[in-house]
C-alpha cells in the first residue's frame, strides 16, 4: 500500500497543475470567442502552430527529472544543483533554437493560406507567444528539478498562481477595465506572456531564498562543474521527440478529418479537446511514477523499481476505467458544452465512444513511457513511438476512414490500435531492460 500512497501523494499536485493548464485553455477560448469570432479563429491558428514546440519543450525538460531523481535517491544532494544548472543551460539553448524556428514560421505566416483579414490579429499574438517560449523552457527546468527531489507541491502552486494571473489578465486586457482599453486577442497574448514570465520569476526567487533549497543552491554555485549537458540533451531530445510524435499523430489525423468537411472537423475538435482531460491526468501520475522509479534505481533497489512501476500501472488503469465510464455516461450531452449545432453533436457522440475505448491504451503507453524515462532508457522509446503512431495508427486511420468508408469514426479507429500497441511495446522493453539491469 505504501507504493500506492506515495505515488498518489506525489502525483496529485502534478495532476492538479496539469488540469489547471487545461482549464486556462478552456477559459482563453471562451473569453476570446465571446469577444469576436475573428479573434477566436486567429487564436486557434496561432495556438495550433505553437502546440508542437510547446509539447516538445515539455518533453525535453523531462530529461532532467530521472537524473535529479537518481542523485536524490542516492543522497547525493551536492550533485543535484549541478544537474539543475546544466538543465537550465540545455533548456535555454533549446528554447533559443525553438524560438528561431518559430520566428522563421512567423516570417512566412502570410504564406500559410490564412484569410487576409486575420493577419493583423495573428501577427501581434504570434509575437507575444514567441516571446514567452524561453520563459516556458526556464520554468520547465525548475519544475522538473522540484519534481525530481519529490517537491511536487511547489510547482503546483506556482502553476495555479500563474493560471489565475492569466485568467485575471484576460478579463482586464481582452475586454478592457481600470482605464485600460480593450485589446482583444492582443490582450490575451499579453496576459499569457506576463503569466509565463511571472511563473519563471517566482521559481527563481524561491530557489534563491527558500531554506530547504539551500543545499542545492550551494552545489549550483560550486566551482566543480557537473558534466550532464550532453546527457540531458540526448534524453531531452528523445523524450521531446516521443511526445512530439504523439502530438503530430493527432495533428495529421486532424488534417484527414478536414478532408471530410467542416462539420466533421468541428466534431473532431470537440472530442480532441475532451481527450486532453484524461491525458493530463495520466501524465501527472506518470510523472510521479518516473520520479519514484528513478529514486529506487539510484539506490539500486530493483524490487522498488518493480513495485513502483506495478503500483503506477494499477493506478493509471483504474483512472482510465473511471475516465471511460465518465465519457460513456455523459456521451449524450457533454458535447453541448462546446456547441448547440445538432449536426456537430451527432458527430461527437460516436467519437466519445472511441474516446472511451482508447483510454486503456493511452494509460498503458503513458505508464510505461514514464517508467522508461525513470530508468533513462529513452532512445528506444522514441523509435517504438514512431512505429506505433506513424507506421500503425496513421495508416489504420486512413484505411478505415477512406478506402473502407468509415469516415470520421474511422479516423479515430487508429488511436486505440496505435496507442495500445505502443503501450505493449513500451512494457516489453521495460521488462527486458529490467532483466539486464538486474544481471548487472
Amino acid at each position: 500500500m505504501s507504493h500506492y500512497k506515495d505515488t498518489i501523494r506525489l502525483g496529485v499536485p502534478i495532476v492538479l497543475g496539469q488540469i489547471g493548464i487545461v482549464a486556462v485553455g478552456f477559459a482563453d477560448n471562451i473569453m476570446v470567442g465571446h469577444y469576436a469570432t475573428d479573434a477566436l479563429a486567429a487564436s486557434s491558428f496561432v495556438n495550433s502552430v505553437f502546440n508542437l514546440p510547446l509539447v516538445f519543450s515539455i518533453g525535453f525538460s523531462y530529461g532532467l527529472t530521472p537524473l535529479v531523481g537518481r542523485f536524490a535517491g542516492r543522497g547525493e544532494t551536492g550533485r543535484v544543483g549541478g544537474a539543475l544548472r546544466d538543465g537550465l543551460l540545455a533548456n535555454g539553448l533549446t528554447g533559443a533554437v525553438l524560438s528561431l524556428l518559430v520566428w522563421i514560421a512567423y516570417l512566412n505566416v502570410h504564406r500559410m493560406g490564412q484569410p487576409e483579414e486575420l493577419l493583423p490579429l495573428i501577427r501581434p499574438y504570434f509575437l507575444l507567444q514567441l516571446s514567452s517560449l524561453i520563459f516556458v523552457m526556464g520554468f520547465n527546468a525548475f519544475k522538473q528539478f522540484a519534481d525530481g527531489i519529490r517537491d511536487t507541491v511547489t510547482p503546483m502552486w506556482i502553476m495555479l498562481g500563474g493560471n489565475a494571473l492569466n485568467i485575471a489578465g484576460n478579463v482586464v486586457l481582452i475586454y478592457g477595465a481600470f482605464g485600460i482599453p480593450a485589446m482583444g486577442l492582443t490582450g490575451a497574448g499579453v496576459a499569457t506572456l506576463l503569466s509565463r514570465v511571472a511563473t519563471f520569476a517566482a521559481f527563481v526567487i524561491l530557489f534563491c531564498c527558500r531554506r530547504s533549497y539551500r543545499p542545492y543552491r550551494e552545489s549550483f554555485r560550486a566551482a566543480r562543474r557537473e558534466r550532464h549537458f550532453l546527457e540531458l540533451n540526448k534524453m531531452g531530445l528523445m523524450v521531446g521527440a516521443q511526445m512530439g510524435m504523439e502530438t503530430a499523430l493527432f495533428g495529421l489525423t486532424g488534417v484527414m478529418v478536414g478532408w471530410l468537411g467542416a462539420v466533421e472537423l468541428a466534431a473532431h475538435q470537440v472530442a480532441a479537446t475532451l481527450s486532453t482531460l484524461g491525458f493530463m491526468i495520466y501524465y501527472g501520475v506518470g510523472a510521479a511514477i518516473s520520479v519514484r522509479v528513478s529514486h529506487f534505481l539510484g539506490r539500486r533497489d530493483m524490487q522498488g523499481v518493480r513495485s513502483a512501476s506495478t503500483a503506477g500501472f494499477h493506478l493509471i488503469t483504474a483512472l482510465a476505467l473511471a475516465t471511460s465510464f465518465f465519457f460513456l455516461a455523459t456521451r449524450g450531452w457533454i458535447g453541448m458544452i462546446f456547441t448547440n449545432a445538432p449536426e456537430v453533436l451527432a458527430g461527437v457522440s460516436p467519437l466519445i465512444m472511441m474516446l472511451a475505448i482508447y483510454q486503456f491504451g493511452d494509460g498503458l503507453q503513458v505508464t510505461y513511457a514514464n517508467v522508461l524515462r525513470g530508468i533513462s532508457d529513452v532512445t528506444p522509446l522514441a523509435l517504438l513511438s514512431f512505429a506505433g503512431y506513424f507506421l500503425v495508427a496513421l495508416p489504420v486511420s486512413y484505411l478505415i476512414a477512406f478506402p473502407l468508408g468509415g469516415g470520421l469514426t474511422g479516423v479515430w479507429a487508429g488511436y486505440p490500435v496505435g496507442l495500445t500497441l505502443a503501450g505493449l511495446t513500451f512494457r516489453a522493453r521495460y521488462l527486458w531492460k529490467l532483466r539486464r539491469i538486474a544481471r548487472g
